[in-house]
């Protein structure tokens, strides 16, 4: 898909927490700053940030769980949710031993248009929402 990806190691049960989302946490101004910059060096990493709230934001470049590297699919395995104030990745079905993880990661509207190369056959042509 778009970087190198995670593969399942074992066969993974529906419905059970994958990995946390874990990183760095950091405040909007500084999620700006980080953004800009690694949107100005083609960095792989501009878009790694995962936004706990309206404030605060976590920046996996420092501290992250390998959560990062968890490609997006427009009919992806894995469901995000918001647990405790905790980042969680869980399954949707059961994913079979060597699958690739793959989540939408739902870029909002107003940043700026990735396009989508995960191949699935509902794939709406953009990583960022509709």
């Amino acid at each position: 898909m778009h970087r190198l990806g995670v593969f399942a190691a074992q066969d993974i049960p529906a419905r059970k927490r994958v990995i946390e989302y874990l990183g760095r946490k950091i405040n909007r101004r500084q999620l700006q700053a980080a953004f800009q910059k690694r949107w100005a060096l083609r960095s792989p990493t501009a878009f790694y940030f995962m936004r706990l709230d309206r404030v605060w934001a976590l920046d996996p470049a420092s501290a992250g769980s390998g959560a990062e590297y968890i490609n997006h699919s427009c009919d992806p395995n894995l469901d995000l949710f918001k647990i405790a104030g905790r980042i969680w990745l869980l399954s949707k079905r059961k994913i079979a031993e060597g699958e690739e993880l793959s989540y939408d990661y739902r870029l909002q509207r107003e940043t700026i248009r990735v396009k989508c190369r995960c191949g699935s056959a509902k794939c709406r042509g953009t990583i960022n929402l509709a």
